[in-house]
């Protein structure tokens, strides 16, 4: 079985949020128990994580003013103001500010 942890950042999407909501209700109901929620999140974060790796490709390019940024526990989180983003296709969307959380994606001992 693998030991890797993986981020629990995709737990704050909406499919992530409907998962947690759903586990809720089978727990409050007694159907499931809470160990067994906590199995199914940790799998939902490997496997969302596994799948985004392998199975998106697209590039985007921003520009903006950034704000703040901080380094903590291997997470850099970066607060960013008046952002432009310019998608494949040369579709451009603005937003006031966008937050973006980086975090390592290799595994410890990897290059």
């Amino acid at each position: 079985m693998n030991s890797q942890n993986y981020y629990e950042l995709y737990r704050l999407s909406s499919i992530g949020t409907a998962l947690t909501d759903a586990l809720d209700v089978l727990i409050g109901e007694g159907r499931i128990s809470p160990q067994l929620a906590m199995k199914v999140l940790n799998n939902f974060d490997r496997v969302i994580t596994e799948t985004l790796s392998k199975n998106v490709d697209a590039n985007l390019t921003f520009k903006g003013h950034l704000d703040t940024y901080r380094f903590c526990d291997e997470v850099w989180t970066f607060l960013l103001k008046d952002v432009t983003f310019k998608l494949q296709r040369s579709e451009m969307i603005t937003a006031d500010r966008v937050k973006i959380v980086s975090c390592n994606s290799k595994k410890p001992g990897e290059a």
